[in-house]
């Protein structure tokens, strides 16, 4: 056992100040400071119940600039709907919100009640929303005029939709369009690359994670998109940049990220799914849409019976 000296003490002394510290008596910047780190969820279902004070910064429209509601584990196990706590968190952002983040649950409705009471969002995005139609997001786009980044991560989005955020968001700086990456089975689509081409020139970082493009979309982004500064093609398959067109990425675009590069820094799962079946059955190529049936599509909607029952009610969560 170290014996006992003057430092020993002193350290001693100052671990027991450490833990005597009441987190409550903050300087309300400090704390505003440490909430803004929390997302929507944990702000709503505890963080705001601590004492008065952080409940009081808790419904400040500056803590609601940017709500984020991603990456919460297995939904099944919540025991709340995170639609109207989504909708609360708007409510008290008072039309200044900046950047909303929402993955699995989004649905048009939500979306439309998201966008009516915020024309000053400047960062979209949506990941695995598949309740969120074509036709949503493209009316939702044209009332977005200052949007600079979207993000539309394993989403079903049709090239329409890109062409309506080329049309309605001339300020669109970044573009994040991913989805699962696989070698076989070997599809080929450069629908989503002619759109963003020909409706996104002003575009200064793109991500194209696992896309389905060839060098000819990749042309053509490069033909289209004059000031890029970086560019992700992890897991594009499709695309040889062994020639001419990867000189050309080099040379025209600063920060360039190859389908074979690592994807230690990707957010998301990057395992790749082959299933090399699909080429014997399937020898002249298929087609996304060859892939789905009518099975595959499921309704997590706010009609459905899992949104009814919420036990926050009984606690005046959303007063």
């Amino acid at each position: 056992m170290e014996p006992l000296t003057p430092n020993s003490v002193s350290r001693g002394e100052e671990a027991a100040e450490v833990e005597e510290i009441n987190w409550t008596e903050l300087p309300p910047d400090v704390t505003s400071m440490i909430l803004s780190n929390l997302n929507a969820v944990e702000i709503l279902s505890s963080a705001q119940y601590v004492c008065s004070l952080w409940r009081k910064l808790c419904r400040e429209p500056m803590m609601w600039r940017n709500i984020d509601m991603h990456n919460l584990g297995d939904l099944w196990d919540l025991e709340f709907d995170l639609e109207k706590m989504a909708r609360h968190a708007v409510d008290r952002s008072c039309g200044q919100l900046l950047s909303v983040f929402i993955e699995y649950f989004a649905t048009d409705n939500l979306l439309n009640y998201i966008i009516d009471r915020s024309s000053h969002i400047r960062h979209l995005r949506l990941v695995s929303c598949y309740s969120i139609s074509d036709d949503g997001l493209s009316e939702g786009i044209k009332r977005l005029p200052l949007l600079d980044e979207i993000d539309l991560c394993y989403c079903s989005f049709s090239k329409e939709v890109l062409e309506a955020i080329g049309q309605y968001c001339p300020r669109l700086k970044s573009l994040k369009l991913n989805c699962q990456g696989f070698r076989r089975p070997h599809i080929e689509c450069n629908e989503e690359a002619l759109a963003i081409a020909q409706n996104m020139p002003g575009l200064k970082n793109l991500q194209l994670f696992g896309n389905k493009l060839t060098n000819d979309g990749l042309v053509a982004i490069l033909d289209g998109c004059r000031h890029l500064e970086s560019l992700d093609l992890r897991q594009c398959f499709n695309v040889n940049l062994g020639g001419n067109v990867g000189k050309r990425c080099a040379e025209q675009i600063r920060i360039v990220r190859y389908p074979n590069d690592p994807t230690d820094d990707y957010e998301f799962n990057a395992e790749i799914h082959d299933d090399a079946s699909f080429d014997e059955e399937y020898p002249s190529g298929i087609s996304d849409l060859d892939l789905l049936s009518d099975d595959d599509y499921y309704d997590f909607s706010a009609d459905s019976d899992f949104s009814d029952y919420d036990p926050f009610e009984q606690y005046h969560f959303y007063d």
